[in-house]
């Protein structure tokens, strides 16, 4: 099953190679879209926060064309601040009205990408006057900020700007202003992946969302929650609760909420054997589009079909959505619509063999997620560019597509690794620093203790001698506890240092530890010895099929065989997601070849439990031994990955379970061999390097 998010967030690529082009999750409406945070009108229940509110009559008319425009927003974001512009004219200064028309005023800057506008706002709101409201104030501006770093794809900082979340609460602010901030910190998380935190957080806008009065908010809590259980793998009560979500939004319909409520429900019921659910969910998702008079929603919805049709093997209907989505993304200045339409279309050209065409515009969509910083997106997109070119035949054209996503999600995941070890390095300076001022008070408590014990002994030297012996006993304890809080503080950060070097889940090393042991197997950066990459085949496919949970534990059960089968002294890296990096000192093609053998086999054989299920398991490994024969090469250990890399996508090529091995090579410098790396496949059939292959045991189940 594609694992979808919500509209203003890029879509990870299908889980199974050939399961189709991309998802986007509708609009989990305004909750999730417009994360305003206004104060809810007259005839909504009351809260606790209005006691603390000032006590200023309301514009009840005003209310009614606000939330109006609320719900429309998303679907009409530049029309929306027209509306909002002209009503801030005859709101108060400070008062609810204007903290509300502020909050959507945000929304539509940041879904329109309008920087200076939304800074303009964002000022107004930081500049808020000293009255009751003020709280409410920070908090908007503060879910403003992370909503549009979310649309910059920096979700670690966008929910860094809701980490104070937990200070506030309805007596200090009103109700709608928690529950938004609650549905956009729990969307994040489940971005992030802490789907355990985005279920507990969506559980609280959900029940903020039902005392809020209003159907189609709690309608919206429901779709969200949905959506974080189906990350979390319970599809059934993301199902139930899809249901509870579209019987609440039919009791307060609006055609943004249906389209919302529609399109979550065809995604979560697209993987059913029984595809009619689905497939009317995509029908009416579409049908509410076009009534929101949305364009850019319409191409949204255009777009989620054509995946639908390519998932369903239907790549001729999938290319017809997606030509109809492209123009109508391009018209609304939609720039996620029009490279989800882009690159469907561009996968349903390659699946009708129209490959060069469909190249073109694959690679269209990548250089525009890239020119949008979004990077794991386009990164995705040429794995699935790889995945459908080597179902086409065009071996040449795959590899250089899997060549292009190494290169990028490296990148990625160096980019990801400096934010979470620069975030472990500022948790290690405040415990450091709080070690450090802990002592600093200890020592001063001795110094005191010195004093005292001086002057005692200066007054009573000749009378009470044996307060010397106690006084000497006293520093000597203080001493000792000074001793051992050194001894604890220094092993404290020792267990740091090596928590911030070993990865969490298999507790093989990182990529950090990787950087420095690399040296003593490498001279001067130039490798010697043999390095392998092993990437387990079809593991988005093990997650779809058994769950996160169980592919958790194929990574661990995979690191315990490679530890059990190589030497203490070997290296084994946990180089990212479901790949594998391991460095040997041994140099001989043979050994290397016996190993990879040994490695396929042991991977493989026996196939992994994960509680009842019996998962089959097998890798592709690409692996070469340095100084390269004949002509002894050897290369920047650096370089030796790009070589192993592109060995281990021939294996996958050429069938998966197996491991290819450079044995040779006509090269007579590094750049010679990289220019042959770069054309690996062709050059093997010229007679330019010579690959040996290793067939990995027969696999007992399948997918």
């Amino acid at each position: 099953m594609s694992m979808a998010r919500p509209a203003f967030a890029r879509c990870c690529a299908p889980a199974s190679p050939l399961a189709g082009a991309r998802l986007r999750l509708a609009p989990l409406l305004l909750g999730l879209v417009l994360q305003g945070c206004s104060p809810p009108p007259e005839s909504k229940a009351p809260t606790a926060a209005s006691a603390v509110l000032p006590a200023q009559p309301r514009d009840q008319a005003l209310w009614v064309e606000l939330e109006k425009i609320e719900r429309l927003l998303s679907a009409k974001p530049e029309e929306s601040e027209q509306q909002l512009r002209e009503l801030q004219e005859r709101s108060r200064p400070g008062s609810e009205e204007r903290l509300e028309i502020l909050g959507l005023r945000l929304s539509a800057a940041a879904q329109s990408r309008e920087q200076e506008r939304f800074q303009t706002l964002l000022k107004q709101l930081q500049d808020w006057p000293a009255n009751t409201l003020r709280p409410a104030a920070r908090l908007v501006a503060s879910c403003a900020q992370a909503r549009l770093l979310k649309y910059q794809a920096d979700l670690r900082a966008a929910a860094r700007m809701l980490a104070d979340l937990p200070s506030f609460s309805e007596a200090t602010v009103p109700l709608l202003p928690l529950l938004r901030a609650y549905n956009l910190l729990s969307t994040l998380q489940a971005d992030m992946g802490n789907v355990d935190e985005a279920i507990e957080n969506g559980l609280r806008a959900e029940r903020l969302a039902e005392r809020s009065g209003a159907l189609w908010r709690h309608a919206d809590a429901l779709n969200a929650l949905a959506w974080f259980y189906q990350r979390a793998d319970q599809l059934e009560r993301a199902q139930q609760l899809s249901n509870e979500a579209l019987a609440e939004a039919l009791r307060d319909a609006g055609p943004m909420l249906l389209y919302s409520v529609y399109n979550s429900r065809a995604i979560l019921f697209s993987d059913e054997p029984d595809k009619r659910i689905a497939q009317e969910a995509y029908e009416a998702a579409m049908n509410y589009a076009r009534q929101s008079g949305g364009v850019g929603v319409l191409a949204l919805a255009l777009g989620n079909t054509a995946d639908f049709h390519l998932r369903l093997g239907n790549p001729a209907k999938a290319l017809q959505y997606a030509a109809q989505a492209l123009p109508l993304a391009r018209q609304a200045k939609d720039i996620a619509s029009e490279i989800l339409a882009l690159h469907n279309q561009g996968i349903a050209k390659i699946a009708l063999k129209r490959v060069e065409e469909g190249k073109q515009d694959v690679r269209r969509a990548i250089a525009m997620d890239e020119q949008q910083g979004a990077l794991r997106y386009a990164a995705d997109g040429w794995e699935e560019l790889g995945q459908y070119l080597e179902k086409a035949g065009d071996y040449a054209g795959a590899i250089e597509a899997d060549l292009q996503y190494r290169a990028l999600i490296d990148r990625v995941l160096r980019d990801e690794t400096r934010k979470t070890v620069l975030e472990a390095q500022e948790r290690y300076d405040d415990e450091r620093r709080a070690k450090e001022i802990d002592l600093l008070n200890r020592g001063n408590s001795l110094k005191a203790e010195q004093i005292r014990a001086r002057d005692l002994a200066l007054k009573l030297w000749l009378a009470l001698g044996g307060c010397i012996i106690l006084s000497a006993t006293l520093l000597a304890m203080a001493y000792r506890r000074i001793r051992r809080t050194n001894l604890a503080l220094a092993s404290s950060n020792e267990s740091l240092k090596l928590q911030s070097e070993r990865d969490p889940l298999t507790g093989l090393a990182n990529r950090r530890f990787f950087q420095t042991a690399i040296r003593r197997l490498a001279d001067s950066g130039r490798l010697r010895g043999t390095m392998f990459l092993i990437d387990i085949d079809h593991f988005k496919r093990i997650n779809d099929q058994y769950g996160h949970a169980a592919g958790d534990t194929v990574l661990v059960e995979v690191s315990r065989r490679l530890r059990t089968t190589l030497r203490e002294h070997d290296l084994i890296v946990r180089w990212g997601g479901e790949e594998f990096l391991i460095v040997i000192g041994a140099e001989e093609a043979d050994y290397a070849a016996q190993l990879a053998k040994r490695l396929l086999e042991q991977i493989s054989s026996p196939e992994i439990r994960h509680g009842e299920q019996v998962i089959p398991v097998s890798a592709s490994i690409g692996y070469a031994s340095f100084p390269l024969p004949p002509h002894g090469i050897d290369v920047q250990w650096e370089r030796a990955i790009d070589v192993v890399d592109t060995l281990m996508y021939i294996a996958k090529a050429h069938g998966r379970n197996k491991a290819y091995g450079l044995e040779r090579s006509e090269a007579r410098s590094e750049a010679e061999l990289l220019a042959l790396t770069e054309r690996m496949e062709s050059a093997w059939h010229e007679g330019q390097v010579v690959l040996a292959s290793v067939q990995g045991p027969p696999l007992g189940g399948s997918f």
